[in-house]
């Protein structure tokens, strides 16, 4: 029995309460690498977005089809594989009028919603979840129920009063019932409009024209994975009658927000370090059997086996990992319910936390496994000295030499490449945690390029500004009358339905073919007549297209045929994005534009001109650049820049102890000939410190090489497009390398003041 109140438990308690500070270190490297796998894998994994629990729960529809006249339902119901149909229902677009207190109404925000018609009774089949207040009750028809992250933004409660204006631009007074979410569409700001349930009577009066309103009606089906199958089938049933689909790949992408982002990031670093921290457990066990050879030794003379002294050191070494594993276990939850709780809808699967945690424990267990064997086999020697390997110096030694550099430098030299298989573990320990770091400031100067040139993710336009009440000129008049506006580009974002009709994407008309936007295009060129377009890679993707490409999409129930001649950076949508010149489009689309982008000067500060031109009863809405969506990631950089130090940190104290127990004899005889306790200091850092700087400047070097390329590749892959990646800046990649070294030279520099202020017949000893 290995544990308890036998030789061998007393002898394994001994030792860590020894070596403390060492067993912490490893607790808690391997604590940070399961923290990052399970958090990775939470955000990952789809059950972690809130769409799967919002649209189990309110039974949502998988498809939705919007249409400008009531459709046959009787036909959708019969269609193979529809079990449930939701509606129809109507729906109307309003403004709804947001003024500050103590504000008059014509001065308040002005934001787009949709209403959309809804039963007394909640439905069977896409119900709304009721989250705060009540449902609608025909006894109070100005009530209206506020899909809850639209009312958060909003700053919207049950009871709060807002009035909305019709197309017609009369006005209504509205009261907010209640709160309510749904699987049906997704969170606000990032799906737009806004949505609010109302009953049949209000809508009826907010919006009396049936020529202004749509019909939506939602198919709930028995398998989702033939959801384009059915829409072909429905859009053939109802003949030309569908303007536009949604389907609940799109809601659940659209929820999604930045979870899978966030998931790669840390799944990379989680995979490489666990890597990192197997090389560093080899090291610091393999060490720490080295420093032990002749407890050890002695044991097996007291008559213990080989299968026993292995088994000890087992668990021993084994005991730090599997605690690391379930701090780890625990931080993870404790991070995903509380810290993410926001983006987090529910806990780890089992079936991948039980692979994460077993994993580990097999890894930590493999790694040990190697020195714990070979310390098994050590001789029942004790009386054998420590003495470091023999053989010829190492060339960087015989440099040292040749060009004449100090005794003590010479001397560390030949001390760091003794044992070259540990001096080999040792920069490989050093250098993977050093290239993620490097790929971590590579994330981090991407995001500080997004923040500094928006306009090469898109966003050359600070400011979007909406007619509102005022004509199309009026408005663009008003805007380009502030002084710190350059350009208004007209525009207009239309969802078009795709080739095969299987689902819609978003259409961005902006500027014109003369003079179009100056979206950043990274492959083939700009449009520059009509009938042109660009498009971002996931739209690419979605109709396996190519540049240079003819494209049919639908717009309204008007086709349109266009050509795309160019790539661009899109964040928006996952990359399923076609940008085309406000002429490209038919008139009932282009005319009036629906907005206008505005460039501002360079230096303006776009909260001061939004607010000069709201304070004139303008709506103008501010660009979320991307970097203040991903402000986490910067968090989560700081986070496992820690983790992996602590990595490079266990493989430097164990190099630094294997150079004091391999040279303590060599000390001994140098300090008896006179060398002073800073050479003798010298001696020991340099041995160390060759080490950390070859792994330092090795993993710098291959993660700057490769930073790039793997954001690129995660663009690639998320629709955003190759062509975001920035590489570390010099200055970034000069910091990190001087801290690096310095701290490893730091950590090398105090036990090795300790032994070398050390009486010679102690260190000989």
């Amino acid at each position: 029995m290995i544990a308890g109140n036998g030789p061998e438990g007393r002898w394994i308690r001994a030792d860590l309460r020894a070596r403390r500070g060492q067993a912490l270190l490893t607790v808690l490297t391997v604590a940070g690498i399961v923290t990052a796998l399970i958090t990775a894998a939470t955000l990952l994994e789809d059950g972690t977005n809130p769409w799967r629990g919002l649209f189990e729960r309110s039974r949502g529809a998988h498809i939705w089809l919007h249409t400008k006249t009531v459709p046959d339902v009787s036909a959708l119901k019969d269609l193979d594989g529809v079990t449930d149909v939701a509606g129809p229902y109507r729906s109307a677009p309003a403004t709804l009028v947001d003024p500050p207190i103590g504000a008059a109404i014509d001065q308040g925000r002005r934001v787009p919603i949709s209403l959309r018609e809804a039963p007394a009774a909640l439905p069977a089949v896409a119900r709304p979840l009721l989250r705060e207040g009540r449902w609608l009750d025909v006894r109070r028809p100005e009530g209206v129920v506020v899909e809850r992250s639209f009312a958060r933004a909003l700053g919207l409660r049950p009871g709060s009063p807002f009035t909305v204006t019709g197309l017609n631009g009369a006005t209504h007074t509205l009261t907010v019932a209640g709160l309510a979410e749904s699987g049906d569409q997704g969170f606000y700001p990032e799906w737009t409009p806004g949505l609010a349930w109302t009953l049949g009577q209000t809508l009826r009066t907010v919006e009396p024209a049936l020529g202004r309103t749509e019909t939506v009606t939602g198919l709930r089906l028995a398998d989702p994975g033939l959801t384009d199958l059915i829409v072909q089938r429905a859009v053939s049933t109802l003949r030309g009658q569908v303007q536009r689909v949604t389907t609940w790949r799109e809601i659940r992408a659209a929820m999604e927000l930045d979870n899978r982002l966030l998931g790669t990031l840390l799944g990379l670093f989680g995979v490489v370090g666990l890597i990192a921290a197997a090389l560093a457990l080899a090291n610091v066990t393999g060490g720490r059997i080295l420093t032990q050879l002749r407890d050890i030794a002695t044991l097996k003379s007291l008559g213990f086996t080989r299968g026993q002294i292995s088994r000890m050191l087992l668990v021993e070494h084994g005991a730090l990992g599997l605690a690391g594993i379930v701090l780890g276990v625990v931080a993870a939850r404790l991070i995903t319910a509380y810290a993410l709780g926001e983006a987090v809808a529910a806990p780890l699967s089992p079936e991948p936390h039980i692979a994460i945690t077993v994993g580990t424990a097999v890894v930590v267990l493999v790694a040990i496994w190697l020195p714990a064997w070979r310390g098994g086999r050590t001789p029942p020697l004790p009386a054998t000295p420590a003495a470091p390997p023999h053989g010829r110096l190492s060339r960087l030694a015989r440099l040292a030499l040749l060009v004449r550099l100090p005794p003590a430098l010479v001397l560390g030299a030949r001390d760091a490449f003794t044992r070259r298989m540990l001096a080999l573990l040792t920069i490989c320990g050093v250098a993977i945690p050093m290239m993620m770091i490097t790929i971590g400031l590579g994330c981090w100067a991407t995001l500080d390029d997004f923040i500094r040139h928006p306009e090469r993710v898109g966003q050359a336009a600070a400011l979007a500004v909406r007619p509102g009440n005022l004509t199309a000129e009026e408005t663009r008049d008003w805007a380009m009358a502030d002084p710190d506006v350059v350009v208004a580009y007209p525009g207009a974002e239309l969802d078009a339905l795709v080739p095969g009709q299987t689902r819609t994407v978003r259409t961005r008309a902006l500027g014109t073919s003369a003079d179009p936007y100056p979206f950043p295009v990274v492959e083939g060129r700009m449009f520059r007549e009509r009938g042109e377009a660009v498009a971002g890679q996931g739209l690419l993707d979605l109709l396996g297209a190519r540049i240079g490409d003819r494209v049919r999409i639908t717009i309204g129930g008007t086709p349109l045929i266009v050509q795309i001649v160019g790539r661009v950076i899109e964040p928006e949508q996952d990359g399923e994005v076609l940008s085309l010149g406000i002429d490209s489009l038919a008139a009932k689309d282009a005319v009036p534009p629906r907005f206008y982008s505005l460039v501002l000067r360079p230096g303006a500060d776009p909260a001061e001109v939004r607010a000069r031109l709201q304070a004139r009863g303008l709506e103008v809405a501010q660009a979320v650049n991307p970097a203040d969506r991903l402000a986490i990631i910067r968090v989560i950089i700081v986070a496992l820049v820690v983790v992996l130090a602590l990595i490079g940190l266990a493989n430097l104290l164990t190099a630094s102890a294997l150079g004091r127990r391999d040279h303590v004899l060599d000390l001994a005889v140098l300090k008896a000939m006179g060398l002073t306790p800073r050479q003798v200091m010298a001696t020991l850092v340099t041995g160390t410190g060759l080490l950390a700087v070859a792994g330092v400047l090795l993993g710098t070097c291959a993660g700057a090489l490769w930073s790039r390329g793997l954001i690129d590749m995660e663009g690639r892959y998320s629709g955003v497009g190759v062509g975001i990646g920035r590489a570390p800046t010099p200055g970034m990649l000069a910091a990190a390398i001087l801290i690096a070294i310095g701290a490893a030279l730091l950590v090398a520099l105090i036990p090795a003041r300790r032994v070398s202020r050390a009486r010679v017949t102690m260190v000989a000893h």
